[in-house]
């Protein structure tokens, strides 16, 4: 594939996401994203807590990314989103840590929110590649792609584990800090699909967990039921009927619970179902949803460099 805006080169003014803010990352200034030209990593290790066809018995790779195109008030991973948390590493390294994963028995390696790091992810995974590295990769992003990143991610990505956050500008305004968040997920979304599609569709192993996908998840926020309705509508209007994980796991962080209002309280029942009825009533025939009791902190692992400078089971 020919790639004119994932290349090292585009650093100078970065355009890497939605948001175009052409910092000079290449000379070491750090984009609205946090990032600026070196890989940094807050941890690398099996995680088993994903949908069930990504992670399965074994578990899912994950490499949690530092940084954010986003700024979600509400963040769970606020330490290493919007704290920047982590340690610098070569994209050789980065391939290293693929490898490892899969020697650990992970079923994918799964990129969370690479979005400001794509640049160097052709070369990581042909690298991994060239070394041995025969699982699938995963792209767990918050939706906020641009459309030409998503299509030179083509011959990358085997699985697409999108967000899709926001059904109301406004909404997307205020809790993430970006003006146009809808309409960018929405184009990233199909754009995906058409991926896939051309791919053949799904894939999946014997023991149903998936070699080739698309999951498009749905954080319900406490107070914004309605919100959330509309958001399954974009999705339906864009895609029709595309697997979909609802998720009631909304924690309030330490900055909600002082600040108060709904963002303070965990989703209730009623809002929880109102939604998953309406994902029925759109025609959603692959929906993962989670049990009562699903607000819990263990959601969020620890992000303590684990697996980053040495694989994980070597401490």
């Amino acid at each position: 594939m020919t790639r004119s805006l994932l290349l090292p080169s585009t650093l100078g003014a970065c355009e890497l996401c939605p948001r175009r803010c052409r910092a000079d990352r290449a000379a070491g200034e750090r984009g609205v994203c946090g990032a600026a030209d070196t890989l940094r990593l807050a941890r690398a290790a099996l995680h088993f807590w994903e949908e069930p066809p990504i992670s399965g018995e074994a578990g899912s790779g994950t490499v949690f990314f530092s940084g954010c195109p986003l700024k979600c008030v509400y963040c769970q991973n606020h330490e290493i989103s919007t704290g920047n948390f982590g340690i610098d590493v070569s994209p050789e390294r980065l391939a290293q840590i693929m490898l490892e994963l899969q020697d650990q028995g992970a079923l994918n390696i799964n990129l969370v929110t690479a979005t400001h790091y794509a640049h160097l992810l052709p070369e990581a995974i042909a690298t991994a590649r060239a070394q041995g590295l025969a699982i699938p990769i995963v792209y767990n992003t918050s939706g906020y792609e641009r459309v030409e990143a998503v299509r030179e991610l083509d011959d990358l990505v085997d699985i697409w584990l999108t967000d899709f956050k926001y059904a109301d500008a406004g909404l997307g305004r205020a809790l993430s800090h970006v003006p146009d968040y809808p309409s960018v997920a929405q184009s990233a979304l199909i754009e995906m699909a058409r991926q896939l599609e051309r791919h053949g569709g799904g894939a999946a192993r014997a023991d149903g967990t998936w070699t080739r996908g698309i999951i498009v998840r749905h954080l319900v926020l406490p107070g914004h039921a309605e919100d959330s309705c509309r958001v399954l509508d974009l999705i339906w209007d864009a895609v029709g009927d595309v697997p979909i994980s609802v998720m009631n796991q909304y924690t309030p962080n330490a900055a909600m619970r002082a600040a108060g209002g709904e963002l303070a309280r965990a989703v209730t029942r009623g809002e929880y179902e109102r939604v998953l009825d309406h994902a029925d009533d759109l025609g959603f025939t692959q929906m993962f949803w989670q049990e009562g009791g699903a607000v819990d902190e263990s959601f969020t692992p620890p992000f303590d460099t684990t697996g980053v400078l040495e694989r994980a089971d070597a401490r």
